[in-house]
């Protein structure tokens, strides 16, 4: 039985390639609207007394990270039992409500500590609503490229995924330039808020014209009842247990370098040049984060040639040696161009793992139990490492125990590292490519093992 559809011409793989990341790009730009704007919203909803409000904010960002395994478990189940496309759909809606719900929220000084509760209950949603659009989006996005350009055109998943954080900082620099500070503080925040409701709209409808990547033979056999192992959590701790481990661990060290050079990196810039020169901060990691952006196609579409092997490594190798040097440097620095440079470098290593590791991570389980796979081993990981790290460097940073955060920092990815080394390939049959030989692999597997346990009995 054939269980994805045929992508089809180049030319329908790059539509549905784009259809797809739309969504992406629009819930990323929900995520990251709130890491870019907190700084001005936090007296919103804490006390401007209260010495620990930068803590509370960064730790609600950090929560929203332990729904998103919750969220990849149902839209991963969803979405391997009823659609990529349908489960893509319902993702972006229950965003874009909690985005209009945050912009219409009271201020603290209004509804007290509800105002708080408000945020955190809607900030948890979206974590569970970013838990199922990652897995799902990097599937269908692998899916639906064609043989022999899967890198570049799946590499368009964090295109969209920078590119949400590009337009949060693009709409703060607007507001920066266009009205004083105090305005963004008191309603100028709303607004970013209630434009990532409204992109989300559109979104919806956009979703509803691209193709559906399983096979309707697939989506029959599960309706019918004939495949009860599609998107199940028995299945995927049973029998896909190794992938599902090596999915974790190449997430590891990639998600606590994301977020510390993407998140972390540019909120060091922003301190670096507040005051007087917060617009030139603001430039620097908007252009910073458009060349990230632009990045991305380039590593896809190497790993095409080299192999996804050669990339992963590049970035291990480089994000050991380099994150001292960024933490270390990039908050000492009074220029643009040092401050830029640091920054972009930083990047340049990391496209080595976000450029490809959603095809990577697709290629490494089947169709039936892909969607579910790819998404809870990425949320597991990216609960405990991605999400918690701008704040345990905000912490680090106000103990004065910066150096730890970088220790821990380097040895994530170093463990990510020896995956890349000695667990991954450049060439051979995977699962996205070559479906057949896989199922013939792991069933001479069985077959192998069955008969050495029976020696055994012997």
């Amino acid at each position: 039985m054939t269980t994805t559809q045929v992508p089809g011409s180049l030319r329908r793989s790059v539509s549905n390639t784009l259809k797809g990341s739309a969504g992406n790009l629009v819930e990323w730009y929900d995520v990251y609207v709130y890491s870019v704007f907190a700084s001005y919203f936090e007296f919103q909803f804490f006390d401007s007394e209260d010495k620990n409000s930068q803590i509370y904010i960064w730790a609600i960002f950090a929560v929203t990270f332990l729904m998103r395994p919750i969220g990849a478990w149902f839209f991963g189940r969803f979405a391997d039992r009823h659609g990529r496309r349908l489960a893509l759909t319902v993702s972006v809606s229950i965003m874009a409500g909690c985005s209009f719900v945050i912009a219409l929220t009271p201020s603290a000084a209004v509804i007290g500590a509800g105002a708080a509760i408000i945020l955190i209950v809607c900030r948890l949603v979206q974590g569970f609503a970013t838990g199922g659009e990652y897995g799902t989006s990097a599937t269908y996005m692998s899916e639906a490229a064609i043989r022999g350009r899967r890198g570049f055109l799946s590499s368009f998943h964090y295109v969209t995924l920078v590119g949400g954080h590009v337009l949060a900082q693009a709409t703060l620099l607007i507001m920066v330039l266009a009205m004083p500070t105090e305005a963004i503080s008191e309603w100028g925040w709303r607004i970013a808020f209630a434009i990532g409701g409204v992109a989300a709209i559109v979104v919806f409808y956009l979703r509803r014209t691209m193709d559906e990547s399983l096979s309707e033979s697939a989506l029959e056999s599960v309706k019918d009842g004939k495949s009860r192992s599609s998107g199940s959590m028995k299945e995927l701790i049973l029998h896909q247990w190794r992938p599902l481990l090596l999915c974790f661990l190449i997430t590891m060290g990639g998600t606590v370098a994301f977020y510390t050079y993407s998140v972390t990196g540019p909120g060091i810039v922003k301190k670096a040049f507040a005051g007087d020169d917060v617009v030139s901060g603001t430039i620097l990691n908007l252009i910073a984060l458009t060349v990230l952006m632009l990045l991305q196609p380039i590593g896809g579409w190497l790993s095409d040639i080299v192999g996804r092997k050669t990339l992963l490594v590049f970035f291990g190798a480089g994000g050991v040696l380099y994150t001292w040097f960024l933490l270390t440097y990039l908050p000492q620095q009074t220029n643009e161009f040092a401050a830029f440079g640091i920054l972009v470098g930083g990047f340049v290593i990391l496209t080595g793992y976000t450029s490809i590791n959603a095809v990577v991570k697709a290629e490494l389980f089947p169709t039936h139990i892909r969607a579910l796979g790819v998404g809870f081993g990425y949320a597991m990981a990216n609960s405990i490492f991605g999400g918690t790290a701008p704040l345990l460097y905000t912490a680090a940073g106000e103990a004065q125990q910066v150096p730890l955060f970088i220790v821990y920092v380097t040895i994530a990815i170093a463990a990510s590292l020896v995956v890349y080394v000695f667990f991954l390939h450049n060439k051979g049959a995977n699962w996205l490519d070559d479906e057949k030989a896989m199922r013939a692999r792991d069933t001479d597997r069985d077959e192998k093992r069955e008969a050495r346990q029976t020696a055994g009995a012997r």
